[in-house]
């Protein structure tokens, strides 16, 4: 049985990558050795979108109101890549993570498989 999936981040500075979570989502972690956090996650959904080319893989965090969710995380210094952007079923920006990564913030206009 599938009790959840794992995610995996690869970064040039996985240490701060790490530390930068664990502020930004303050949710429990287990230690899986030598100091190697795993930060849980709030529940997850997982979709196929078309594309040219399979194999790309991106992670978003979705939130209730992603200009609110903007202003909290920029006052606890958090980097964006650009202002919110309006896709019609959704709100995103892209937070820039310490190791150089991209890590996608969005408010869906949709329903989601959250609550089900």
């Amino acid at each position: 049985m599938i009790r959840g999936a794992h995610v995996i981040l690869y970064s040039t500075d996985a240490e701060a990558d790490r530390a930068f979570l664990q502020d930004l989502l303050p949710l429990p972690t287990a230690d899986a050795g030598g100091g190697w956090t795993i930060l849980q996650l709030p529940p997850g959904e997982v979709a196929v979108h078309p594309a040219d080319t399979s194999g790309a893989v991106e992670l978003y965090l979705v939130c209730d109101d992603v200009d609110e969710s903007v202003t909290e995380f920029s006052a606890r210094g958090v980097t964006f890549d650009g202002p919110v952007s309006d896709q019609g079923w959704g709100r995103l920006t892209t937070i820039r993570l310490p190791g150089g990564g991209r890590l996608g913030l969005y408010e869906a206009r949709h329903p989601t498989a959250f609550d089900l």
